[in-house]
């Protein structure tokens, strides 16, 4: 529905622009692909559109990826996903200064378009451009810097939209978090631990083609397969303009290591009658405040990608209740408890999230377990 109204918009307050031709038969549309950074924000890449007209002496990039620092409030909406981003426009030049400082790669994919369907592209991102519509609600698996560039052309192509010949043939690709997962492994592994804790259920959604978009990456590697109704392709040739100049990132201490040394730890303590209650206390205390803020998260954000989250079955709040009476917890109590860790236990294995969830479920599963038995 989001995306229906933003072409709506788009469509109706374009109209009126179509007919004149603003730019030159020899301009061009562009679609930028960069690369990763060092930063775990710019771990995705990220996507833009090039306008240029050299008889004009017009070049510029529209950047769906730019936010307001300058916002009340701005961390606190950013966590509740109330943060608008918005369309930024810079001449290229500028936009090639960022990268080249921080050494990321960047390709350009030259759009096989019409005159008019560059104009038509460039009437709707100039009227995109608009304070009254340059705003958006950012979210970050269906409305982003790259699914807003996807729609933008299929906007420009009007009813020739492009797609794979044959239909989709790839089918459901992967879910979405697979596909946010990959670019983290074995550099950024504590960052895919706290998003496989974070994200709910939406997250393991297959996607569709159109949908595996939202990573610019995905997008540059499909739009390189699609053609038009009359069979050009829609693209006619890529470029790597900037090659990647940066140094590699360091790999990090895996979590599952440093997870499963605490559970053997743990484990060893249980076994000697070593592990005091002031320990259990503060593994389920920190435990069910974790559930606390994923409660937070479904229920008192607008995140899509946060609701249904089962991992409030072993981050469980009810912990906090077991950590007050311990050994004097309610029996029904800790059988649901144990129970809420197989389950978890099962959707981490079944839907792939990171395997170091797995010792630190099975070692709030032993404490509980010896309460039980106790």
């Amino acid at each position: 529905m989001r995306r229906l109204l933003f072409v709506l918009t788009l469509l109706a307050t374009a109209m009126p622009l179509r007919a004149q031709m603003p730019l030159s038969e020899t301009a061009t549309a562009s679609v930028l692909t960069c690369g990763p950074g060092d930063d775990f924000y710019t771990t995705f890449g990220h996507s833009a559109i090039r306008i240029c007209d050299t008889a004009q002496g017009l070049d510029l990039v529209y950047n769906y990826g730019t936010f307001d620092f300058n916002t009340p409030h701005f961390y606190w909406k950013f966590m509740r996903g109330q943060l608008n981003y918005m369309l930024g426009r810079s001449s290229f030049e500028a936009f090639m200064e960022e990268y080249i400082y921080y050494g990321r790669a960047v390709w350009e994919q030259r759009l096989n378009f019409t005159p008019r369907e560059v104009n038509n592209l460039y009437l709707l991102l100039e009227q995109n451009y608009l304070p009254e519509y340059r705003h958006y609600r950012y979210d970050f698996f269906r409305d982003n810097c790259a699914t807003r560039v996807r729609d933008m052309v299929d906007l420009a192509c009007g009813k020739d939209r492009p797609q794979r010949m044959g239909g989709d043939a790839v089918g459901h690709v992967a879910t979405y978090r697979h596909m946010v997962a990959e670019p983290l492994k074995g550099t950024l592994e504590w960052w895919r631990l706290g998003i496989d804790i974070l994200f709910g259920l939406p997250a393991d959604h297959r996607c569709t083609e159109a949908e595996s978009m939202m990573m610019p990456e995905n997008m540059k590697s499909l739009f390189g397969l699609y053609s038009r109704g009359d069979g050009r392709p829609l693209v006619c040739g890529e470029v790597n303009i900037l090659g990647e100049n940066r140094e590699p990132l360091s790999r990090s201490f895996p979590p599952v290591v440093a997870f499963a040394l605490v559970l053997t730890g743990v484990a060893l303590l249980t076994w000697k009658r070593l592990w005091p209650c002031w320990a259990d206390r503060t593994l389920f205390i920190l435990a069910g405040m974790v559930g606390l803020f994923l409660l937070f998260m479904w229920f008192g954000t607008n995140h899509y990608c946060t609701e249904w989250n089962l991992n409030i079955l072993w981050a469980s709040p009810l912990l906090i209740l077991i950590a007050i009476r311990l050994e004097r917890s309610p029996k029904w109590a800790l059988w649901v408890q144990e129970g809420c860790f197989a389950v978890a236990a099962v959707w981490v294995l079944w839907c792939g999230l990171t395997p170091a969830l797995l010792p630190l479920i099975l070692m709030l599963a032993l404490r509980v377990g010896v309460l039980l038995k106790n």
